[in-house]
């Protein structure tokens, strides 16, 4: 069976062995977009204003400038962000998303071919250190990059050339795992060799473009690696 209309992984080979990997985070390691979603949603009930899902799926895997100024656009320059995001929080809580099916064992394989990973991700550290804390990731990965790390975020290649430098090794030799198309553009536009495991967004034309293969999961991707 295809994914996506694309060739089966049985029938896919990286053009080269990745001597290292970058993961974006919220809807690849972790399944937190349908909970960000949800967060959102009760904020804007909360404040009176009608959110809808395309509306959220235009914030998704790009960095925070690009969501406030969303936000304000959908809403007009007097909607009280800092308010709205107070409410987002409040939602979460304590709470955290899961890991996606398949970390742990892509993790494990990586640890043992010794193979290094970092993260390149839109989100604050806040939440990066909360879900590693959760999931016991801080000690596994290489470096971290989040939203605060770098001058421009996705879809700008700038997260993943500065996760790249992290880990070492030239773009070209670092394989990307990415859910969304914004995400997917900025690992292409780095020179990564780039993967996408969609969640919330399934890739358009010039997405399946950019990225080498779909993937179903992240299952997919250990089939790949042990390939």
């Amino acid at each position: 069976m295809t994914t996506l209309g694309l060739p089966p992984v049985s029938a896919f080979r990286l053009p080269r062995r990745p001597k290292a990997v970058v993961f974006d985070l919220d809807g690849t390691l972790i399944d937190s977009e349908a909970l960000v979603l949800e967060a959102y949603m009760a904020a804007a009930d909360r404040h009176g204003v009608p959110f809808t899902h395309a509306q959220f799926l235009t914030l998704v895997g790009r960095h925070r400038q690009h969501s406030e100024l969303k936000m304000r656009e959908y809403f007009g320059a007097a909607f009280p962000l800092e308010a709205f995001y107070a409410t987002v929080g409040e939602f979460f809580g304590d709470r955290s998303a899961p890991l996606k099916p398949g970390v742990g064992a892509l993790l494990d394989r990586l640890d043992a071919s010794a193979t290094p990973y970092a993260l390149a991700t839109s989100s604050g550290p806040g939440w990066v250190n909360k879900h590693f804390a959760a999931h016991n990731l801080a000690e596994r990965f290489r470096g971290v990059v989040t939203r605060e790390d770098v001058t421009h975020g996705k879809p700008h290649p700038e997260p993943y050339l500065k996760a790249s430098t992290i880990l070492g090794h030239r773009p070209h030799d670092v394989l990307a795992i990415e859910d969304s198309p914004t995400g997917v553009a900025s690992a292409h536009a780095a020179g990564l060799m780039t993967i996408m495991a969609p969640d919330l967004i399934q890739p358009d034309e010039e997405t399946r473009g950019r990225a080498l293969h779909v993937v179903k999961s992240l299952d997919d991707v250990l089939g790949l690696l042990e390939g």
